[in-house]
């Protein structure tokens, strides 16, 4: 993990992606126009709150909630910057 990821940064959805659950496969599915990105279920807590809104920080610390006594900071950084590498996010650029 590197140290570019701010946790006031807030990220999107890329705009030629689609996050939603898929019953067929049971797990969130990330829908582009050449195919589909199967996520496990790690992946698929921390995009489904990726809206546009929610900073990293803020991200991380629902995620601590919603999943007590887990240490997950340093691997939800991690798949953020790779979600970023992978094109699947944006940044939210300041108004």
């Amino acid at each position: 993990m590197t140290d570019a990821l701010s946790p006031t940064l807030i990220p999107r959805i890329a705009p030629l992606y689609r996050l939603q659950w898929e019953e067929a496969q049971a797990c969130h599915v990330l829908l582009y126009p050449e195919g589909m990105v199967k996520l496990g279920g790690s992946a698929g807590e921390i995009m489904k709150r990726i809206d546009g809104k929610t900073s990293v920080a803020a991200l991380i610390e629902d995620l601590k909630s919603a999943f007590p006594g887990v240490p997950l900071d340093d691997d939800v950084k991690t798949f953020i910057e790779t979600a970023y590498t992978q094109g699947w996010l944006r940044n939210v650029e300041p108004k």
